[in-house]
């Protein structure tokens, strides 16, 4: 994948065409979040690093000349293994008022090999891209006999973006290559956006300040106040009730 980005053709690059369609989304087409769905359990935390990598990097409002960012940049990247979602947040996706575009990961091979079990996963995972992108029509709905009055609520309108990311299997090499692949859609949005993806002054804020923070909470004699009232009202509380915890 690294040698892949360096060297192929913008118009067949994997990272910068991923880029590319997210910038679309972000700026072109105003979509503020973005889903990964990967269809095995085993990479049930690998949207939590895309949320480190995407926000972390991206989320800036400065461009690299110091001046203010005039659009957005970056998306709330969330997600979870699709055998989880489909029963919690899909809902939103397919029926919601938020247009959420939605990376779609699947493996031709099981993680493991139990029975069939590998081939109602892909089936649940195609079904769903279908059915986010063609949706159900209200003459659909009619046609299977639904009553009128929950005929709008079994409607779907459908034309809901996902990429279908569907390699051979889950390997360690696969994993790095996915891995790559969004380490690299980040830099070249970043590259998009004029942005540094490679500071995180943010981070370093709210860690500063803890550093300040930590003796005020645990010196023996009351501190001066010395941040705002909210602030200052939560550390008399957290101090109030400190030398109770092991009583």
């Amino acid at each position: 994948m690294d040698e892949h980005f360096r060297s192929a053709p913008f118009g067949e690059n994997l990272p910068v065409l991923l880029g590319l369609i997210g910038v679309w989304y972000r700026n072109f087409l105003d979509y503020p979040t973005h889903a990964v769905l990967p269809y095995s359990q085993y990479l049930d935390r690998f949207p939590a690093y895309l949320q480190q990598l995407d926000m972390e990097s991206n989320g800036k409002s400065v461009r690299l000349d110091g001046s203010r960012v005039p659009y957005d940049t970056g998306s709330v990247v969330w997600g979870e293994p699709g055998t989880n979602g489909q029963h919690a947040f899909y809902q939103l996706i397919h029926q919601g008022t938020t247009i959420i575009p939605a990376d779609l990961i699947g493996f031709l091979q099981p993680d493991v090999d139990i029975g069939g079990q590998h081939d109602y996963l892909m089936a649940n995972l195609f079904a769903q891209a279908e059915a986010l992108a063609f949706g159900k029509s209200p003459e659909e709905v009619a046609g299977a006999g639904v009553e009128d009055d929950l005929a709008p609520h079994r409607t779907f309108e459908g034309n809901r973006p996902t990429t279908m990311i569907l390699a051979e299997a889950l390997t360690p090499f696969t994993l790095g290559a996915l891995v790559a692949l969004y380490e690299h859609k980040v830099f070249a949005q970043g590259t998009i956006w004029g942005v540094n993806s490679f500071d995180q002054w943010g981070v370093e804020l709210g860690k500063a300040l803890a550093v300040a923070i930590i003796p005020e909470l645990t010196e023996a004699s009351d501190p001066e106040p010395l941040h705002d009232s909210s602030t200052n009202a939560l550390i008399a509380r957290y101090r109030a009730h400190r030398d109770s915890w092991f009583v």
